[in-house]
């Protein structure tokens, strides 16, 4: 079941001209500042994704940028420590910066009401607090693309149609780390756990995640029919060790999407059979922007890291974040021409129309209502040589979903009057 394509001409929905000739003026290039951690928790996945949104930049700026703007990324390490993403925050919007990502849910909630009193754009895809889609509140936060919350609900939909569409008296265990990452699904989890009638159990074990046996102890009691875990690289090393201690079969273990190839080797590839992940990206080199830029930038030594990286489906995450953001801009630029002003970038996101991020995502519009654009995630298994889908791209339970949005983003906007 691949994600369908949709490609907008050679253009890759990005409506670039190999024609046009970029401006002399530093003014006529659009910046957008990647306040990232490159140095503490985050380093598994920050510089695959921070290689391909440097690619896609390469792409577009060879073919004219946006509308003959060129692109530039300013990257910077904030160690996943909120006060330096602040900081960084506030630097790059010196250099003239206006959209942000920060890759890391507790940076991106501390930097948050910043952003969105001086009106400047937050880039929230796939990390950050769930409630974000609320366009209506939070209207200058833009996490388009499937959130914590949809994920879990979408772990859960997969678990009721495993177990015959009923999930009544079932027992689901919930493993996290304890820190904003990990707790950020509970809320959605205890909401549907009320509605489906089953017993969810919350088992979380503290930073850095070496010391599991405990919450494992706990679970292995508990006896669960399924295992929901928010767990980052090697903390599914340890998860599965303890899991082989405490007699849990893999094949119960679904993992948030923080979860690539290199675990899987970590892990062993046979012995990782049977585990599940959620996922929100296409993965693999089969995708046509993949194997454009392989062609144009790689093969002719113009990449922008090791090629092994490729082949990593948090290298296409970066392109899928990256394929969003630019399209936002260019939708700005052909909207209101330039400059482009953070009124207009607001503007060019909430123009994303039936957008699947150059074939990465499942295909997401996004409105003033509704910063996510509906974003769907899927189910897949490694098969111990292979990740295997199991679902279609789905998204379930908005109706509770969004129920907890509104009751999370009122409170937000009470508190920030």
């Amino acid at each position: 079941m691949r994600l369908g394509v949709g490609m907008k001409g050679a253009a890759l929905g990005l409506a670039l001209s190999i024609g046009s000739v970029f401006p002399a003026s530093a003014q006529d290039t659009m910046k957008f500042g990647m306040c990232y951690d490159l140095s503490k928790s985050y380093t598994f996945i920050t510089p695959q994704v921070v290689q391909a949104a440097r690619d896609l930049a390469d792409l577009v700026n060879m073919k004219g940028g946006l509308d003959g703007h060129k692109i530039e990324l300013v990257v910077q390490d904030h160690g996943n420590e909120p006060q330096r993403g602040i900081e960084c925050y506030e630097k790059l919007k010196r250099e003239g910066v206006m959209v942000f990502d920060m890759l890391s849910t507790p940076v991106s909630i501390a930097v948050l009401p910043r952003i969105m009193k001086d009106k400047n754009i937050l880039l929230q895809s796939l990390v950050g607090r769930g409630d974000a889609i609320d366009g209506k509140v939070f209207d200058w936060v833009f996490p388009v693309g499937p959130t914590y919350w949809g994920q879990a609900a979408n772990d859960v939909a997969y678990i009721k149609q495993q177990m015959g569409a009923k999930l009544k008296g079932a027992k689901i265990a919930f493993v996290y780390v304890d820190y904003p990452f990990g707790q950020e699904p509970i809320k959605i989890l205890q909401t549907i756990a009320q509605r489906e009638g089953f017993e969810l159990g919350l088992f979380p074990y503290p930073l850095p995640g070496s010391d599991q046996s405990s919450t494992w102890t706990q679970v292995r009691r508990f006896q669960p029919d399924w295992i929901i875990s928010w767990s980052l690289s090697k903390m599914h090393v340890v998860a599965s060790r303890e899991m082989k201690r405490n007699g849990i079969p893999m094949s119960k273990y679904i993992s948030v999407n923080w979860l690539n190839e290199t675990d899987i080797a970590n892990l062993g590839g046979k012995e990782a059979a049977g585990l599940k992940r959620g996922t929100n990206v296409a993965g693999g080199q089969d995708i046509p922007i993949v194997k454009e830029i392989i062609a144009d930038l790689y093969d002719k030594g113009k990449g922008n890291g090791e090629r092994a990286a490729i082949n990593d489906v948090y290298y296409n995450t970066g392109l899928a974040i990256y394929s969003v953001a630019f399209e936002a801009a260019r939708n700005a630029v052909k909207q209101g021409g330039w400059p482009v002003t953070p009124e207009a970038l607001k503007k060019g996101f909430e123009s994303i129309k039936n957008y699947d991020a150059n074939g990465l995502f499942a295909p997401v519009t996004v409105t003033a209502e509704d910063h996510g654009g509906g974003g769907k995630t899927r189910l897949e298994m490694w098969d111990g040589t292979k990740w295997v889908p199991q679902t279609d791209w789905i998204s379930a339970y908005n109706d509770l979903v969004w129920e907890v949005v509104k009751e999370n983003s009122k409170k937000f906007a009470a508190e920030n009057k």
